[in-house]
């Protein structure tokens, strides 16, 4: 850890006069290069002036210093405590980390940024997968801990992928004995009977995620073999059903798109020595009109339930661009103003089946009646 000097020689913050400015000094560790500590061209110290806009920082050797007011002094220098921590375990630092790790300590949460972004979950094929937020290090420790753990969020906030990683990790450590990942072949928009090829062919699209996730954390070339052995499985929630999965680590992805009765006929599938891992996004159902989503019911009907967790990710736990969490954001603001109410497949309120009435549909076409049209 780094040695420092306080901000001020006289006592802590409160006894300093608001607007006031102090200096704290952060010697660095010799065995910590500078450059991974501030970045090639200090693109990292531009992160932290950034992330605490009325504080400057200037480094001179192993020594930074840090001078603003004195709240933002103390966390900017509880920051490079942090991030001191982080070089040293190896994990490079991105002006991404900085921003993440400046979130964290401005939210106050008890979890402290060193701790979430050293964890490592799973090392392959030259990269490691860690979680890069308080609330994906809470979904993780779920995962941990309990048999049956739901996450529920936002996209792209690595509801899927954390759950894969902690798969490969239980293969790895001989915890279970095979992976059984699943998905329900839910058409968004699309009809499976007019899209090309067999039914095989059809499905396979909707597959298509997870096994993108296994290319990351698994050689390609062992996942063939793998499959065929039967190790790793990667099937349609239909061909579920009759089965008991014994001594597996199995993953639900895409939930939302399940009815109560699929979730119910996946959720008792559960055998000796498993453990299951179910996601979704519940804004984003694609279930035919008059169907209501499994995901959204499920909390409701696990109450009380011991060894099952919820774990909720929000727009602060995305981890793809930018963008994407603005875009979340904006979308909730949007439902908020129209005051659109919670909705299931089709556009039918959530909840209507309690006290509500729901029209019936007309049943949809069957398997062959699409496959025949696709001829």
């Amino acid at each position: 850890m780094p040695s420092s000097t306080p901000p001020a020689p006289d006592g802590p913050a409160a006894a300093h006069p608001s607007g006031t400015r102090v200096e704290h000094r952060i010697v660095v560790p010799p065995h910590v290069p500078m450059v991974d500590l501030l970045g090639s061209g200090d693109v990292v110290l531009r992160a932290i002036e950034s992330g605490f806009p009325t504080i400057d920082v200037h480094a001179r050797g192993n020594e930074i210093a840090v001078t603003g007011p004195v709240g933002d002094v103390a966390l900017a220098s509880r920051l490079l405590d942090e991030l001191v921590e982080v070089v040293e375990s190896g994990t490079r630092l991105t002006p991404d980390v900085v921003t993440r790790s400046v979130a964290m300590l401005t939210a106050a949460t008890a979890t402290r940024p060193a701790e979430v972004l050293t964890f490592n979950i799973l090392s392959s094929r030259g990269r490691t997968i860690r979680p890069k937020t308080v609330g994906q290090k809470r979904y993780v420790d779920a995962i941990d801990a309990s048999t049956v753990t739901f996450g529920i969020g936002p996209a792209g906030t690595g509801k899927t992928y954390l759950a894969m990683a902690k798969a490969v990790q239980a293969l790895q450590a001989k915890q279970v004995s095979r992976i059984v990942l699943t998905r329900p072949a839910v058409e968004a928009g699309e009809r499976l009977g007019f899209l090309p090829g067999s039914l095989s062919e059809k499905i396979d699209p909707y597959l298509r995620p997870l096994y993108d996730a296994l290319h990351d954390m698994i050689d390609p070339e062992s996942i063939p073999k793998l499959i065929e052995a039967g190790t790793i499985e990667v099937a349609p929630l239909a061909y579920m059903r009759g089965r008991t999965l014994n001594d597996a680590f199995i993953i639900l992805d895409e939930a939302q798109n399940t009815s109560t009765e699929q979730m119910k006929m996946f959720l008792t599938r559960l055998g000796f020595g498993s453990k299951m891992v179910i996601t979704g996004d519940v804004t984003q159902v694609d279930l035919p009109g008059g169907t209501p989503s499994g995901l959204r019911v499920i909390e409701d009907v696990l109450t009380g339930v011991d060894d099952v967790e919820f774990c909720r990710l929000t727009s602060t736990d995305v981890v793809r661009h930018r963008l994407v969490s603005d875009i979340i954001d904006a979308y909730a603001r949007w439902d908020v103003s129209t005051a659109r109410p919670a909705r299931d497949g089709g556009g039918h309120a959530h909840g209507a089946g309690r006290g509500g009435t729901a029209r019936r549909e007309r049943p949809r076409d069957t398997r062959d009646q699409r496959e025949q049209g696709a001829r």
